[in-house]
């Protein structure tokens, strides 16, 4: 706690999970910790000391709490100290009384706030229609709460399957609704350093980002939940699209076209006479090759001039309501290559959705 000087350059939390391991496996601990800790903050004159001190009762307080032997001395402690981070200290303790302790130590993230006198934090979720907004997360927020704030935020009818992802690296995992938030991404960094070690021996460090999207589209109707729709929904739902994913016909796919049109650039036709250069943003990869581009924009025009009158948003939702109807809406896919079974192509597309698992040739889409 500002007591011991080390030469050895530290980095990030390393100071913390030495603390904090230990009582977050044996409840022993925790006790020790916390009389540590009052003990180092009661007529302390070294005021660095006590700082650190106070940083440490605030993780602590954020992580697990005490036997009931000391908890109303603690309780106490806290009630009666005139520092900043007591009372706030006291908030997270009845928190975690509340919501139960936590698995790993304090992320990066609650060590740097603290650390900057910062007890509230904010991050950043980013959405498919490529707009973030910040959310304050803290130390006991689970997955659900934060979706449940998420959807709340964004005037959502249900946050009903919809989930948090961490990117880091390369993966993209979703986050178990029962996990405190800063527990999955903790063991997540962890697990990655793990798995790629770098080749100087330094403590490699991962950056992540936030995503909220729908996962589960059993009981999603387009039309029902405008808001999840024009957030969510066509985005999500468009690459599939593109990648030739669903059986689609000529006609449905110039359609299409026009509805992605309209979402894209509005009323303005300025961009129509550039539909050949943009036939890979508006028509499924393995259907562009039917005709030629020429023949593409033609039709295409003739259909943006069938939809005049629909603006930016009934677009989408007009998008969503067409590919609603295709038995493949809402799956997640997977491309995968077999050679265990003569009877299908060694190319197979895997969609699960509401109706089960399918395989599918991704040539003849049946």
């Amino acid at each position: 706690m500002g007591d011991l000087p080390s030469r050895r350059t530290r980095s990030g939390n390393d100071l913390t999970d030495q603390i904090f391991e230990g009582p977050l496996k044996f409840d022993i601990l925790r006790d020790e910790i916390y009389c540590q800790i009052m003990k180092q903050l009661t007529d302390n004159k070294n005021r660095l000391s006590e700082e650190r001190g106070w940083e440490l009762m605030w993780l602590s307080s954020g992580l697990f709490a005490p036997s009931q032997t000391l908890l109303r001395e603690l309780t106490l402690f806290l009630r009666t100290r005139r520092h900043p981070i007591a009372i706030d200290s006291l908030q997270r303790l009845h928190k975690t009384l509340r919501n139960g302790q936590r698995k790993y130590p304090p992320h990066l993230v609650e060590v740097e706030a603290i650390q900057h006198k910062t007890t509230q934090i904010f991050h950043k979720v980013y959405f498919p229609d490529d707009t973030d907004e910040a959310f304050e997360v803290d130390s006991s927020t689970r997955a659900k709460d934060f979706c449940l704030d998420i959807a709340q935020r964004l005037s959502l009818r249900t946050a009903e399957g919809f989930s948090l992802f961490v990117k880091i690296a390369d993966k993209v995992i979703s986050v178990p609704e029962a996990d405190f938030f800063f527990d999955f991404v903790r063991h997540l960094t962890d697990w990655i350093r793990k798995a790629r070690p770098s080749r100087d021996g330094s403590v490699p460090q991962f950056t992540y980002q936030v995503f909220f999207m729908k996962k589960l589209w059993t009981n999603t109707v387009p039309g029902k939940d405008r808001n999840a729709d024009l957030i969510f929904h066509y985005h999500q739902e468009l690459p599939k699209l593109l990648r030739g994913y669903h059986k689609c016909t000529k006609e449905d796919a110039v359609k299409l076209a026009a509805l992605i049109l309209r979402v894209r650039f509005g009323e303005s036709k300025a961009e129509l006479q550039a539909i050949p250069n943009l036939l890979h943003e508006l028509i499924p990869i393995d259907v562009i090759k039917i005709q030629n581009p020429n023949e593409w924009k033609k039709a295409i025009i003739t259909a943006h001039n069938q939809e005049n009158g629909v603006n930016c948003e009934n677009a989408k939702i007009s998008f969503l309501k067409f590919v609603y109807k295709w038995p493949t809406f809402g799956s997640a896919f997977f491309e995968v290559k077999q050679n265990g079974d003569t009877n299908f192509p060694e190319h197979l597309l895997i969609a699960i959705n509401k109706n089960g698992v399918s395989l599918i040739d991704p040539v003849t889409k049946e």
